[in-house]
């Protein structure tokens, strides 16, 4: 098996592995029984159980980031490309239930990574929302006065407890798709320029 074969392996494990047991009761023996691996091969790859966490956010938080990227320069639009974020967001509760429990829950319980981890790849993820707002305000679409830094930090807030929400408890009278609409009709609403063709109408 190649190199890079094993590395994916082992973090497709650990994600199993950190959803069924959560990360502090996981054990590196527990990662090589599911990747079906001796003990010692996740130590090639990795210097403990932290590091695959970290390993773990920052390729799969790269896909994410990617994804939404690809299907966001398909719109014209900004405030659909606000939908098409929510959308791709909260998808990943039906689409890849087991990583968006450890992005929603076992990251958050880790202080070590809160702490000490700079979330680069989680800034340049909440970044694609403020370049959306930069957009719509350069189309005079979006007011001019919201700062864009705020928004992506509100915006991504309402969909973090949202998922957090469906994560804890999946039963809900909605859909994921309504969920997202609704969140990004709300935010959207509060920044249109009055004064645009898109207000007036």
């Amino acid at each position: 098996m190649r190199t890079s074969d094993k590395h994916s392996k082992i973090l497709d494990a650990a994600i199993k592995v950190f959803a069924r047991k959560g990360f502090f009761n996981a054990r590196i023996s527990d990662i090589a029984k599911e990747a079906q691996v001796a003990d010692g091969t996740i130590y090639l790859y990795f210097n403990n159980k932290y590091d695959i966490l970290i390993s773990l956010f920052e390729e799969e938080i790269g896909k994410i980031i990617l994804e939404v990227k690809i299907l966001i320069e398909k719109e014209s639009d900004p405030t659909r490309m606000l939908e098409v974020f929510a959308l791709h967001h909260l998808k990943l509760m039906e689409e890849k239930k087991e990583l968006a429990e450890v992005l929603q829950m076992e990251l958050r319980q880790s202080n070590k990574f809160m702490r000490e981890y700079r979330n680069t790849k989680f800034i340049e993820y909440v970044d694609v929302v403020s370049a959306i707002i930069h957009k719509g305000q350069e189309m005079g679409i979006f007011r001019t006065d919201v700062m864009p830094g705020v928004f992506k930090r509100a915006f991504f807030g309402a969909l973090d407890e949202t998922s957090r929400l469906w994560v804890l408890s999946p039963d809900h009278n909605y859909t994921i798709e309504e969920a997202a609409l609704q969140i990004s009709g709300i935010f959207t609403h509060g920044i249109l320029n009055k004064n645009s063709e898109r207000a007036a109408s």
